[in-house]
């Protein structure tokens, strides 16, 4: 009975300082830096193939370094493969289940698909994990309100023209 303050205090301060770590993105490998960088100026100048290569690279150097699989998730949403981006988004939320970026880049990208009930899912989550004035929650309530680029269509919707030829 005596040592159970003493040991109260110890466990308390180990759970205190095993958690610290938790919460901190760690510094990506330098050659990873780099090669961020070239994708992210690459994906700015509108060369999305470029800006995956170099951030596909980067996670060869540092797979560790999440940051990198938003980064590439979104060169890949510019060069028009949502579904891929989806999978990197999804990658992401694996490791870090409530990072605000990849559920909203999630969501835009369900979006771009034509999923809008999917993107409704990725929205309420953010409204729930950040409230209705987190900057990942207005910009994607922005993107629903306009809705998909292109109109989903399905497919006893499309209906073939027949044509004759003569040979």
């Amino acid at each position: 009975m005596r040592y159970a303050p003493v040991g109260l205090a110890l466990s308390l301060l180990l759970a205190v300082s095993a958690s610290m770590g938790q919460g901190a993105t760690p510094d990506p490998d330098p050659r990873a830096a780099a090669l961020i960088a070239t994708g992210r100026t690459a994906l700015a100048a509108g060369q999305s193939q470029a800006a995956i290569d170099s951030f596909e690279s980067a996670l060869v150097a540092d797979p560790a370094y999440t940051p990198a699989y938003l980064d590439l998730a979104a060169a890949t949403r510019a060069a028009g493969l949502q579904g891929k981006a989806i999978r990197y988004y999804r990658q992401v939320l694996e490791r870090e289940p409530d990072n605000l970026a990849a559920i909203a880049g999630e969501g835009e990208a369900m979006l771009e698909k034509g999923a809008i009930d999917k993107a409704r899912r990725n929205l309420a989550r953010l409204q729930s994990l950040c409230g209705a004035s987190c900057p990942e929650t207005l910009a994607l309530t922005e993107r629903i309100r306009k809705g998909p680029a292109l109109p989903a269509l399905a497919a006893d919707e499309v209906t073939p023209q027949a044509v004759v030829t003569q040979n």
